[in-house]
């Protein structure tokens, strides 16, 4: 998993690196003529992931799907520039994998604040914050806690696009899993990092 952590922040790395060397405007690149004020954003994507700390002996993996849209134009200059998007995920498959054995959840983000970097002429980087709800059969984490938890959290990532309107998509997300004391105990599992792919159709 650390190597694959590695590997991912190396990506992502490069594509800022991309982003921040990206020629002028005026040719418009993939993500300025995809990423256009009113578009609609579907992807699948499957993950996986895993606690740290404390969590690092429960791992996840997620499947589902984010449907978004952009609200505004371009704004700022250079390499910030980029437009604000606002989506949402369904996930109906959201394994854990805690000590004592496999838990079956699903789990939805019905808020999902994200800015799309338009600079560069194939990668689009993106930073989001977003709110979402766990429910699982059984209790999460293991005990006298809850079937439901809350999902605060924060991801980047980049589209990395092989036409206009078509781009694949790879994400790592930093999880806060807590369940805001509706059950006896709240351990939560404070930070767990997952990572995602999916496949981007923009209309």
């Amino acid at each position: 998993m650390k190597r694959l952590l590695g590997a991912v922040l190396l990506l992502l790395v490069g594509s800022a690196a991309c982003l921040l060397t990206s020629p002028s405007a005026s040719a418009q690149g993939l993500p300025a003529q995809s990423l256009k004020r009113g578009t609609w954003e579907f992807e699948p994507f499957v993950g996986g992931g895993t606690g740290l700390l404390h969590a690092s002996g429960t791992q996840f993996i997620i499947a589902g799907a984010r449907v978004g849209k952009v609200l505004t134009g371009e704004h700022l200059h250079g390499w910030a520039r980029g437009n604000f998007e606002f989506a949402g995920d369904f996930m109906p498959l959201y394994l854990v994998m805690q000590p004592g054995g496999t838990v079956y959840g699903a789990s939805f983000k019905p808020v999902i604040f994200k800015w799309n970097f338009t600079s560069n002429h194939k990668i689009a980087p993106y930073a989001l914050i977003a709110g979402g709800v766990l429910f699982t059969t059984s209790n999460v984490p293991a005990g006298n806690t809850s079937y439901v938890n809350f999902t605060p959290q924060g991801a980047i990532g980049f589209h990395v696009f092989t036409r206009p309107k078509r781009a694949w998509d790879f994400e790592i997300q930093f999880v806060h899993h807590s369940n805001a004391s509706l059950g006896t105990f709240n351990p939560g599992l404070n930070a767990s990092v997952l990572f995602t792919i999916g496949y981007n159709w923009f209309k």
